[in-house]
């Protein structure tokens, strides 16, 4: 396997970017409304950090007491399977450097990072359309990648495929990768955590969408006892900064705001169908934490909600499709129906 980088690389294209929206819509109105992120509009009311938090190094106990933590409630067997992370996003860029992989198949349209890390790791990336072709994929030396609920459709994989591929990986020698992003609130999306300790399995999941606290970076690796030390020693000691530790301490132990929350979303994420298709558009798919929606006129749809101050998700790959994410407020979800007309 190559690791030589392409210095050709395109970046992939993110939502979030207000101050290049700003930019491009100079005359829109304040404030401008990000709806671009499927990151929840209503973060968790965190508790102010203590002094040490900020003024020492982490202590590996308490690192040990957050990964014991997401271990239940993510479905791991143990804390010695869970991993730690400034963001799921620095794991997905790792997994070049942890898996030894020749070939890689991805369940596709997905997020973009994916193909972006091991291509730039000069390893070679197949597209696939559906689950029985990444099953196809699978052998010795594979890494097979699917986001489950997956971003920016939606789409779910069911527990019987998820045990088929991670069983056939196990046999086979390869790496089942699963991104769980955004399961977090998806009570029918079924977790691939608690397959472990199978033998090649891999699941990421994000702390900050879920929680609204994107700008925290604390995400985690499941995953069997050898990939996981493995991880561990790539991030190094005191991956996780002391902030971020006391915040999923908090929240990650807070089943009673979590189910209040997953309420409010899925009332929320329902509005906004409703608002999308008395506007004409179609939904295709999504989360509790944000719509892809389809118009021939996708264009010029993202060109008049910008000019009102309101920026949602492109694609240039899927020029006919907008994602949308949750507004935050009253004032937020009436910009949105003016702007919708």
């Amino acid at each position: 396997m190559s690791h030589t980088v392409g210095l050709s690389m395109v970046p992939v294209l993110h939502g979030g970017r207000l101050a290049a929206a700003r930019r491009l819509f100079p005359a829109a109105p304040s404030p401008f409304i990000d709806l671009s992120t499927g990151i929840n509009p209503h973060p968790y009311p965190l508790a102010p950090f203590s002094v040490a938090a900020l003024t020492r190094l982490p202590e590996p106990e308490s690192e040990e007491a957050l990964r014991h933590l997401a271990a239940s409630a993510y479905g791991a067997p143990s804390s010695d399977h869970v991993v730690a992370a400034p963001g799921s996003q620095i794991l997905i860029s790792l997994l070049p450097i942890l898996l030894a992989c020749r070939h890689v198949a991805i369940l596709s349209p997905t997020y973009g990072e994916h193909a972006a890390a091991w291509r730039l790791a000069g390893v070679t990336v197949v597209p696939v359309p559906d689950a029985a072709a990444l099953l196809e994929a699978a052998g010795a030396g594979v890494a097979l990648v699917l986001c489950n609920p997956n971003n920016p459709d939606g789409r779910r994989i069911d527990a019987d495929t998820l045990a088929m591929l991670a069983a056939r990986c196990a046999e086979q020698g390869g790496t089942l990768v699963v991104d769980e992003a955004f399961a977090d609130l998806e009570p029918d999306v079924p977790l691939a955590g608690s397959l472990l300790p199978s033998a090649g399995l891999l699941v990421l999941r994000s702390f900050g969408k879920c929680h609204g606290l994107a700008g925290l970076r604390l995400g985690f690796m499941l995953a069997d006892l050898g990939l996981a030390g493995r991880m561990r020693t790539l991030l190094g000691p005191w991956a996780v900064s002391g902030p971020a530790i006391e915040a999923g301490l908090q929240a990650l132990a807070d089943d009673r705001w979590r189910s209040r929350i997953s309420h409010i979303l899925d009332l929320a994420s329902h509005r906004l169908d409703r608002l999308l298709t008395g506007a004409g558009l179609v939904p295709v798919g999504g989360t509790r934490l944000f719509r892809l929606a389809e118009t021939p006129d996708a264009a010029a749809l993202f060109e008049r909600l910008g000019t009102a101050g309101l920026l949602v998700r492109r694609f240039d790959n899927q020029p006919h499709r907008l994602r949308f994410g949750l507004p935050a407020d009253e004032q937020a979800w009436e910009r949105l129906r003016t702007a919708l007309g």
